[in-house]
């Protein structure tokens, strides 16, 4: 896998597409009155992406943040925005989110019929395609837009809320996907987002991840920077 950012953040090649998993905090676990502070601890740790658990109080039982917030931390780092979209309708909120600074739009399989065009849409938009899904949803119902995407998000929790344990049974999946990306030669990243913390990690990696979501494992830690690289470890 090579693909990397196109949209004008710089940043090392290296860092994609390589075996060592990418970290990227969720700011859905950080103190929502001071985000900048939070912003900039995902920096000085090291990581790779911020990830914006963007929800709505519909397709899941929890209210976030929507694009001014988004547009309100761009300016605070060039790490890449990582836009997680747990909403209905989400072909009504990408141009927003795109607007907004996002460097990465991944909507849900569940929350939309017309999955191919929507990735189109936000290709067209010059951004990066992600799709993901929930932990009753088969890897197998996306063998149709595998060539589409850029990442694959994997929840191994019922998203909504943070803190919650990983769903044991979700980890098939993504050695599944793993496994269909090889014989298909695709190209896309497999994200996993939820109970990602020191003792899953080692697990996720091995299942073949390619990107780990942490949330309250990172903003929990005595020391960001040690998580990260334990993470990223494995």
């Amino acid at each position: 896998m090579m693909w990397r950012m196109e949209t004008g953040y710089e940043r090392d090649p290296a860092a994609f597409g390589q075996r060592t998993v990418m970290i990227a905090p969720s700011v859905l676990s950080a103190n929502f009155g001071d985000m900048a502070s939070g912003i900039r601890l995902i920096e000085q740790s090291k990581a790779d992406w911020v990830h914006l658990d963007v929800m709505d109080g519909h397709f899941v039982p929890n209210l976030t943040f929507g694009p001014k917030m988004v547009k309100d931390l761009r300016p605070l780092t060039r790490l890449p925005f990582d836009a997680h979209l747990m909403v209905e309708q989400p072909e009504k909120m990408i141009g927003w989110f795109v607007d907004a600074g996002a460097d990465h739009i991944t909507f849900h399989f569940e929350a939309t019929v017309h999955v191919h065009r929507l990735l189109q849409q936000i290709h067209s938009l010059k951004c990066k395609a992600g799709i993901s899904i929930v932990p009753s949803t088969p890897a197998s119902a996306l063998t149709e837009v595998l060539s589409s995407v850029d990442l694959i998000l994997v929840m191994t929790v019922n998203p909504g809320f943070g803190g919650q344990e990983l769903i044991p049974e979700c980890v098939s999946k993504v050695k599944q996907l793993h496994e269909m990306r090889e014989q298909g030669a695709h190209d896309f990243l497999i994200v996993v987002d939820g109970g990602v913390n020191r003792q899953t990690a080692g697990l996720l990696k091995r299942a073949g991840a390619d990107v780990l979501v942490t949330g309250s494992a990172f903003f929990a830690a005595d020391n960001a920077s040690d998580e990260v690289q334990h993470l990223r470890n494995g």
